[in-house]
């Protein structure tokens, strides 16, 4: 390969939250014990250096003494335009449909905050990403949760018949839509986005989708953007993307809305602007335009099948090793999420037993129930596979056969 995806990064003392936090003083992720060391399987940021070409962009930009007031020029747009054409097909996109967002969570309660009032419900999926259930929360609004089902393949489907009598039963003006999935790593098909969004417009509700791992995709399935399946899913939603997921420039912030329906965007950007704060960040802008370089395009690609190899070392180990222990394997994204039930049920052990088990000996990785997963672990699979096969190794000599 041409791009660095095998050297092991030391991050200990880098800001990095997925190191640095384990055994800090009031982390719930203590330290492992003597003798190994912490391998970082739960916050979802990656273990690979950056394309060279974000760093190359940053430090140039850097070069210049000036900092001041700014406003993105037209190849910070151009370049978005580009990389949605090439990655998703999309036609037709044009400077106006694009926002900036501090983070994707932040456009997620900016449009929640055009399309509802306090207290109202809003339909998510569950399994539930822990970020949009303590944005709701904290904002004052209701989750209710339609479950994904496993159908006989062991994919995790939506349903249809459910989200309709919860719409109507809750009385239902907007939902959240996963695409794809965290943490179930479900790409949808056109066909599962069509129904679902006709469902919406049956019933008028406004969508919200969150398709920041649009470009994580493994071997064989390819991303359909929710606003491309019709004119009106064009028109109801609110669409929020970043290279933050892609390139790993979470530390930066920096995101993008895509909005077509003309009142509903100029509603955002006032609601997004009443704090004042909703900026971009100078540097910020120019690390996008350094990923989304031709360089950035080639690593991206190279990314996605060190992602496979690895989710498919993973979920095969599993199937081999780990008696009682299932995983739909995700299609998209870079995340397991672990059901452990049988295991408990055949061990008597509980699931904060096992999650400990694997902190001891530095396999840090997720408690699934903070994401409506009752006996599941979310593991961050963004790391070089020799770290993948030594995480996998000490689980199944110290945790899962032990």
């Amino acid at each position: 390969m041409k791009y660095d995806f095998t050297s092991i990064l030391d991050r200990k003392g880098k800001d990095a939250l997925a190191i640095d936090s384990v055994g800090a003083p009031g982390s719930v992720y203590p330290a492992p014990r003597e003798g190994f060391d912490p391998i970082p399987m739960w916050i979802a940021d990656m273990n690979f250096p950056v394309v060279p070409t974000v760093q190359e962009a940053m430090i140039e930009r850097a070069k210049h003494p000036t900092f001041g007031y700014f406003r993105p020029p037209q190849v910070y747009y151009d370049s978005i335009i580009r990389w949605q054409e090439t990655h998703n097909g999309v036609t037709g996109l044009t400077k106006e449909h694009i926002g900036y967002e501090n983070g994707v969570l932040g456009g997620v309660i900016t449009a929640l905050n055009v399309f509802c009032s306090k207290g109202d419900n809003v339909l998510l999926h569950s399994p539930t990403y822990i970020g949009f259930t303590n944005s709701l929360n904290k904002n004052g609004y209701r989750a209710i949760h339609s479950p994904l089902v496993k159908d006989a393949q062991g994919i995790w489907r939506m349903d249809f018949a459910d989200m309709e009598e919860k719409i109507v039963q809750n009385k239902i003006h907007a939902a959240i839509f996963c695409s794809p999935h965290n943490p179930c790593g479900r790409v949808w098909e056109r066909w599962e986005i069509e129904q679902a969004l006709e469902l919406y417009k049956k019933h008028d509700v406004m969508v919200i989708s969150d398709e920041i791992w649009s470009d994580i995709l493994l071997s064989g399935h390819k991303h359909i953007p929710t606003q491309s399946i019709s004119e009106d899913a064009k028109k109801r939603t609110v669409a929020l993307y970043a290279p933050s997921k892609t390139f790993n420039l979470a530390g930066l912030v920096g995101s993008y809305h895509i909005i077509y329906n003309k009142h509903i965007k100029e509603r955002c950007e006032k609601e997004a602007g009443l704090s004042q704060y909703n900026e971009m960040n100078v540097l910020s802008m120019h690390a996008l335009l350094g990923a989304y370089q031709p360089e950035g395009y080639e690593w991206a690609e190279e990314l996605k099948q060190v992602l496979t190899g690895n989710v498919d070392y993973a979920c095969d180990y599993i199937e081999k090793h780990f008696e009682g222990v299932s995983v739909s394997k995700p299609q998209g994204t870079y995340m397991l999420f672990l059901d452990c039930a049988q295991w408990l049920e055949k061990t008597g052990k509980t699931l904060d037993e096992l999650i400990r088990a694997g902190w001891d000996v530095g396999v840090v990785w997720q408690d699934g129930r903070a994401f409506f997963g009752p006996t599941h672990i979310r593991m961050n699979l963004a790391l070089p596979l020799s770290r993948v096969q030594e995480a996998f190794r000490r689980l199944d000599e110290y945790v899962f056969n032990a």
